[in-house]
């Protein structure tokens, strides 16, 4: 009798698998981002960092990355509680609420932009009454913040939505019973299950934040030193043909992100290891 086991599978065995999985990342992922760094390296050293630290490229990072910080907390907190809510309760419309969650994903970033300029500008439908009060969102950073909260909440809804899905009810009034509060209820029993996917979504929403073009360059104003994203610097390089001047510059987001989202594989490992 054998002592290996043959397991009749519907897919092709570990070898071909395997195979056409490291071929379809390298034409996918590895070679496109190998050529940004073999284009960069047509830069020396001294070349290299005087390009990425120039002063305008400075302030387009700070803008960049804080407004996709900041929306990424937004959404880490908002979207959990739309989540919660889509899960936990019945109400009518629900669905349509539901359907709306993915609209950021259907929509076109370019009319998402230009839809977020009309209606906080200043004579749009919430810029009109905003304006009067010293809040102006259109054309300025807060405009940006603004699109990239737009396209990043469903990355943390659909990320938080199927796990609270699986939290027991039970759990819950298991604690209730036992003499728990609400708020140790929530910090000691639903907190800890949920922290794992809010970090994921997290992360995505932030790249999404970091990486995004159409939809907020109608937003932003674009002005150099205030309002103008890496993105959109990026593209303005390439129409000067300085080519290794914004692969430069894209080496450098894309090493910004893969740091992040390093940072949060960590912190979810060790979340999980808490949790249990």
């Amino acid at each position: 009798m054998s002592l290996f086991k043959k397991h009749n599978n519907v897919l092709p065995g570990f070898g071909m698998t395997l195979g056409f999985t490291i071929f379809y990342l390298s034409v996918i992922v590895l070679i496109p981002l190998s050529a940004l760094g073999f284009r960069t390296m047509g830069l020396t050293w001294s070349e290299f960092l005087s390009t990425v630290t120039a002063p305008r490229v400075l302030a387009s990072y700070n803008v960049t990355f804080g407004a996709a910080l900041i929306a990424a907390s937004i959404n880490a907190v908002f979207g959990v509680l739309v989540a919660w809510v889509l899960v936990r309760y019945r109400f009518p419309g629900r669905n349509i609420v539901d359907a709306l969650v993915d609209l950021p994903f259907a929509l076109p970033t370019a009319v998402a932009g230009i839809t977020l300029a009309t209606i906080y500008s200043s004579n749009g439908w919430v810029g009109r009454y905003l304006e009067p009060l010293g809040i102006k969102v259109a054309f300025t950073p807060l405009g940006i913040t603004l699109a990239m909260t737009f396209i990043g909440l469903p990355f943390v809804v659909r990320t938080v939505q199927p796990v609270i899905e699986e939290i027991e009810v039970e759990l819950e009034e298991a604690a209730v019973c036992l003499g728990a509060s609400r708020w140790q209820t929530l910090s000691r029993v639903i907190f800890p299950v949920l922290l794992p996917s809010i970090l994921t979504g997290f992360a995505l929403s932030f790249a999404r934040g970091v990486g995004e073009y159409g939809s907020i360059i109608f937003i932003a104003g674009n002005m150099p030193m205030v309002s103008e994203i890496t993105p959109l610097l990026i593209i303005t390089k390439l129409e000067q043909f300085d080519y290794e001047g914004a692969t430069a510059i894209a080496c450098v987001m894309l090493l910004a992100s893969f740091l992040m989202l390093l940072v949060v594989n960590i912190l979810q490992k060790w979340s999980r290891r808490y949790a249990e």
